[in-house]
């Protein structure tokens, strides 16, 4: 990295170097973009590939076809096991895991409710 010129006079600053951006970001950037990448991952994708697939072909196709969404749910593992990128997966699986967990909660804890009140 090359070092800044010196302002013109003063009052004046340099313009802002993007040589180094990296290596001057928050060190929790990437832990939170995937986490909340995960999220997505677990529920934008599986619902816009069925949609897409739905407008496609026939219903009875678009449910043949539908498990291959789950092929973009194995990318977070294989990033978890690659050194260069073991962080990044580990939060994208974090982020996913999560997700599930207050999902399914959320959903047994409404369905409880709605058969002890109603039951």
């Amino acid at each position: 990295m090359q070092p800044e010129p010196p302002a013109a006079g003063p009052g004046a600053s340099a313009p802002p170097s993007r040589a180094g951006w990296r290596d001057r970001d928050h060190p929790t950037f990437t832990a939170l973009a995937a986490f909340f990448a995960g999220l997505v991952l677990v529920v934008v994708v599986p619902g816009t590939y069925a949609a897409l697939l739905r407008l496609v072909v026939d219903q009875e196709t678009a449910e043949d076809l539908f498990p291959l969404a789950l092929l973009a749910l194995v990318v977070p593992l294989v990033l978890a096991f690659v050194p260069r990128t073991r962080r990044v997966g580990r939060y994208l699986l974090l982020g996913m895991v999560s997700t599930a967990v207050v999902v399914l909660g959320s959903a047994a804890l409404v369905l409880w409710i709605l058969y002890r009140t109603e039951g």
